[in-house]
């Protein structure tokens, strides 16, 4: 990895800078971050916390995530901490927990050619991507390695000291994602930071620098060197950060989202019924919208969303071989996650979630007498009302549908009664049985 060959020999010195002269609240930083904090250097070993928090104090924004990096071994931070545990293996991190916060630590990481440490440690495949990166080192190291300039900060709270090695602070006056060294080596180091630069790009409303922007465009096939599963977690940052609209945008922009949505893409390049496709769109929109209010949003309806164009049309097929509507929804759900699963693996629990909302469609559609309590009663009916409200949005069901699923769940019983009398097909009354004559 030329970056490291040749900066490693002539290591930056990085600008020092207070948190204070910078406008940094330390008020902002979690005080469980700074339990891990002063923990390591009270057994003597540095500590930083580095990254996008430290991006998000200097922007004025409350970190939801804290990241500490230091010169402790994973081993000797599990150690210090009796709530730790080490994990991945490609990666090896720690993990400080402390009820539902996390507080993520990482080990320097250093230069490879100057490291005599075993080929495990360090592995790299035949394209150029990191398979493992287990080598430790100092910070200056550390900060060479490091994806952008503006992750590339360093703040000690405790001495109120912020360190810039590649000129993070101009980059975040400007708006400016930079790559720190060449943009195309970086990406096949790690493809995912091609999606890292985009989600960037969204969420903070920076523009990519044009090396880099360059180099994603040319680059995007790499994507399909990334194991799928990993991919899973990319997506929901991806699409969970409060901008997915423009997240969606800048992906298919760049060529990225056919990589991650195939089918999906495909469908989104045709018309339907001459009019452009505005239902995923739309729900991203309203994913958007949820997590400013802090509403709770949950993985299976965000893939039940980006996966909802090709199961209507494998549904759609299949209807048309005389296949049952019920049947052909199972049919279509089946398809459209086996065909997903090769680009990005969604768990079990979660397709499972995502065929419920798919089926609650076709009840909500009938509203059949038999149905209808049993549906009230899911306890994923919540996510799959909201979904029936954006098919109506889009005109995918008519407006008399999702005003009556709205309506039934407010009334009281006997209302209740009433509504589901009343349907179509609910009113006709139930025959007597005829009394069994007694015998004589």
């Amino acid at each position: 990895m030329n970056i490291q060959a040749t900066e490693s020999l002539n290591l930056l010195q990085p600008s020092q800078y207070s948190g204070k002269s910078l406008g940094l609240k330390k008020s902002l930083v979690s005080r469980h971050a700074m339990t891990v904090l002063k923990g390591l250097k009270q057994k003597g070993y540095d500590s930083y916390l580095v990254g996008g928090c430290v991006r998000d104090l200097l922007l004025g924004l409350e970190p939801k995530d804290f990241d500490v990096s230091t010169n402790a071994s994973p081993e000797q931070v599990r150690r210090v901490f009796r709530n730790a545990r080490v994990i991945g293996r490609r990666f090896k991190i720690v993990h400080v927990r402390f009820g539902r916060e996390v507080i993520e630590v990482a080990t320097y990481r250093g230069a490879p050619e100057s490291s005599h440490e075993d080929e495990s440690s360090h592995r790299v495949g035949e394209e150029g991507r990191l398979l493992a990166d287990n080598i430790y080192g100092t910070r200056d190291e550390d900060a060479i390695r490091r994806d952008l300039s503006v992750n590339a900060l360093y703040y000690d709270p405790t001495s109120d000291e912020v360190l810039d090695y590649h000129d993070g602070l101009a980059d975040i006056k400007q708006g400016l994602l930079r790559i720190i060294g060449d943009p195309p080596e970086r990406y096949r180091e790690d493809p995912v930071r091609m999606l890292r630069v985009v989600r960037f790009a969204s969420k903070l409303g920076f523009e990519i620098d044009s090396s880099a922007s360059v180099a994603l465009d040319k680059h995007v096939d790499l994507l399909t060197n990334i194991p799928p599963a990993r991919l899973f977690d990319e997506v929901l940052k991806l699409f969970h950060s409060g901008s997915a609209v423009m997240t969606f945008e800048k992906l298919r922009q760049h060529g990225l989202f056919e990589y991650l949505f195939p089918a999906t893409d495909q469908l989104l390049n045709s018309e339907e019924e001459g009019y452009p496709r505005t239902f995923l769109p739309l729900a991203l929109k309203n994913t958007d919208k949820r997590i400013q209010q802090g509403k709770p949003v949950i993985p299976a309806f965000l893939y039940a969303v980006l996966l909802w164009e090709p199961f209507r049309q494998y549904k759609m097929a299949a209807m048309e071989q005389g296949i049952s509507e019920y049947d052909s929804i199972h049919q279509a759900a089946d398809q459209a996650i086996v065909e997903q699963l090769s680009t990005v693996a969604i768990p079990r629990r979660f397709t499972a979630q995502m065929r419920e909302i798919w089926v609650m469609q076709f009840f909500f559609d009938q509203r059949k007498s038999r149905h209808i309590s049993r549906l009230l009663e899911n306890r994923k009916f919540r996510a799959g009302y909201d979904f029936l409200l954006l098919r109506e949005s889009v005109g995918q069901t008519t407006r008399d549908t999702a005003d009556w699923w709205t309506r039934v769940q407010d009334v009281d019983e006997n209302e209740r009664i009433k509504m589901i009398r009343s349907l179509p097909g609910n009113s006709k009354k139930r025959r007597r049985r005829k009394k069994k004559s007694s015998r004589q």
